[in-house]
């Protein structure tokens, strides 16, 4: 419980902290999951995302918290990578590989993200290969 509560601590400081940032919001979701999230970005490399897995009750929240890194950001789309760890009803570490695409110009910070995320997951000890495709909005 201590560690949940230092990581969540963890992120609320980097979110309200008065540095260059760009705060996100997110949807993800595939066939068993969907995940809500807020981001933040640090620079124009780097960001981290804390999700949220649905479907979860009060005590089985279940937080994703991952760090990525844009390989490329064009105008038209970002490919990223990225490492984080997922707690409560899966606890594992999860690497984050994905495209967003900004389809629009009139709204570039919108952009629809293709996810693989391999996950290695801790309690079984195996790796689950999952993939997510969800929609990104940047406030800037």
């Amino acid at each position: 419980m201590k560690t949940k509560k230092l990581i969540f601590s963890l992120i609320l400081g980097i979110i309200f902290s008065n540095s260059y940032s760009q705060i996100s919001a997110s949807f993800y979701q595939n066939e068993s999951n969907s995940k809500i999230a807020i981001g933040y970005e640090f620079n124009d490399t780097l960001w981290t995302d804390f999700r949220l897995y649905s479907g979860t009750n009060i005590e089985n929240i279940t937080p994703e918290i991952v760090l990525n890194y844009n390989l490329v950001k064009k105008e038209k789309y970002e490919t990223y990578i990225g490492a984080g760890i997922v707690l409560n009803n899966i606890n594992g570490i999860v690497i984050p590989i994905g495209i967003g695409i900004k389809p629009f110009e009139s709204l570039k910070n919108l952009s629809f993200n293709i996810e693989l995320n391999p996950l290695y997951e801790i309690d079984f000890e195996d790796v689950f290969i999952r993939g997510f495709i969800g929609i990104r909005y940047v406030v800037k």
